[in-house]
């Protein structure tokens, strides 16, 4: 009897053992995506003139990224970095894609809706989409279960001041899936709507794994506020807009609290680009630094950064380790355990730098393209080098104001330029003659660059460029 007893204690206690442990749910993640937002437009990054206590709020609960890099200073290329972990130019994107446009993201093109779709995940996407308007390109294409939003850029529409003279484009269509189901007029109640959809999307998705995508319009130019955020601020309309998007991170976030999904959730906050300077009091800030929008200088590409995961990263930290949203795919995939796509990308897994295991990046570099492939810039450690080219620039006037742009004028880089990040993240001292080692060796890494992706200033095709998407006839 005894013996027998022994067996079943030794049969209970080893069974127990065998048990494989509980695994963790997979984790939800939550992408909230600004258009044109200035790396100085929230409080805990500067902002001045109105307050954003829901975007602190997280930065305190989780971390700040004070050099996070857009793939590129305009909206298309941008959004397809974030989305493909690819520098745009590989997979042919450049700029921004206009109404009607014959080219898209290419079906061929692994997207990170696409990654978690296939690993169970339901996914949306509500705002700004970007990529084509048209229909082989639309989200629902590319790994979207839902879509609400609009196609372009939200100036992209009759109401621009320069329609009929520079621009004729056709009316903004609100598109829900492939249909499109109104068009837009007047967009003061579009970031209100957004935030509903995303808010469901939480709700009915609570008891399984989801990716929500929220790409707010919103402060791309002109500038629309629901009635209840209008002349709330002291830095006007651009405040208001501001406070509004503040509040929907806040509503993402409580619902998110609501439904316990919390601890659970990845939630991303960032920019496409850096501030539309031209448009003056209707344009963000990059303070401190240099230019903003449609340049490769710090403060059109350098974006706010803000990463909350409680109980996986450490509340309260900064980090200003170099990272680029073309990173966010590779980390997000072995968060899930996803494999990463089949063609090649050029975005790393930086979870390491992110928990503070490490300020290490795994990148050599880090490379600033614009216009039609124009390699323009490169940053590895603390250096950037920045090569000789063109680019558009206020320099020193006054922008415009009440929604209208002021005239931009064209500068020139004439040699190249050394800049030293963690003592001159302004860009204001060009040290190249100080450095000569420190440019032939960013040099020698730009030309690797060039032979794969190619450069447009110096004459270069690249071998590994990859065809973006054309509509077939």
């Amino acid at each position: 009897m005894h013996k027998l007893l022994r067996l079943i204690l030794l049969l209970t206690v080893f069974g127990c053992q065998s048990n494989p442990p509980e695994q963790p749910p997979p984790p939800n993640v939550v992408i909230i995506l600004t258009d044109d937002l200035g790396y100085a437009d929230i409080g805990c990054y500067g902002a001045e003139g109105y307050s954003t206590p829901h975007l602190d709020q997280l930065a305190a609960e989780g971390v700040k990224l004070t050099s996070f890099y857009a793939a590129q200073s305009v909206c298309s290329a941008s959004r397809a970095g974030l989305l493909t972990g690819c520098y745009p130019n590989r997979i042919g994107i450049h700029g921004a894609f206009i109404p009607g446009s014959p080219s898209g993201i290419n079906p061929d093109e692994e997207t990170l809706a696409e990654l978690l779709q296939q690993n169970g995940y339901k996914t949306a996407i509500y705002g700004k989409w970007h990529l084509g308007d048209q229909q082989p390109f639309l989200p629902l294409n590319h790994g979207f279960d839902e879509y609400l939003g609009i196609p372009y850029s939200n100036d992209m529409w009759p109401n621009h001041p320069w329609q009929g003279t520079v621009f004729n484009f056709p009316p903004l269509p609100l598109i829900e899936g492939h249909e499109v189901i109104d068009t837009l007029e007047d967009q003061t109640l579009l970031t209100q709507q957004l935030t509903e959809k995303s808010i469901n999307f939480i709700q009915n998705n609570k008891h399984n794994p989801f990716f929500l995508y929220l790409a707010h319009p919103q402060p791309h130019v002109p500038l629309f506020a629901a009635p209840q955020y209008q002349n709330t601020t002291e830095r006007g309309r651009y405040g208001d807009v501001i406070t509004e998007l503040d509040a929907s991170v806040g509503a993402v976030m409580q619902a998110l609290t609501d439904h316990g999904l919390s601890e659970n959730t990845l939630l991303i906050f960032t920019s496409d680009n850096g501030p539309w300077l031209a448009y003056g009091d209707h344009a963000g800030s990059a303070v401190p630094f240099r230019e903003g929008k449609q340049t490769n200088w710090e403060g059109g590409v350098r974006v706010p950064g803000i990463i909350r995961f409680p109980g996986r990263l450490g509340a309260g930290r900064s980090i200003n380790t170099p990272l680029m949203n073309i990173d966010l795919l590779p980390t997000i995939a072995r968060l899930v355990g996803a494999e990463l796509p089949q063609q090649k990308i050029d975005g790393k897994d930086v979870w390491p730098i992110l928990t503070g295991e490490t300020t290490k990046s795994p990148h050599e570099a880090y490379y600033f393209y614009f216009r039609t492939n124009e390699l323009q810039a490169i940053r590895s450690g603390d250096w950037k080098l920045v090569f000789p080219h063109a680019y558009v620039s206020l320099d020193g006037a006054e922008g415009g104001s009440d929604g209208l742009p002021a005239q931009t004028t064209q500068l020139e880089v004439r040699t190249p330029e050394l800049y030293h990040m963690q003592t001159d993240s302004t860009e204001s001292r060009n040290v190249a003659n100080q450095y000569p080692e420190v440019v032939a060796r960013l040099t020698t890494l730009a030309d690797k660059k060039r032979a794969e992706l190619g450069d447009a200033l110096t004459g270069v095709d690249g071998t590994e460029n990859r065809p973006v998407g054309m509509l077939q006839e």
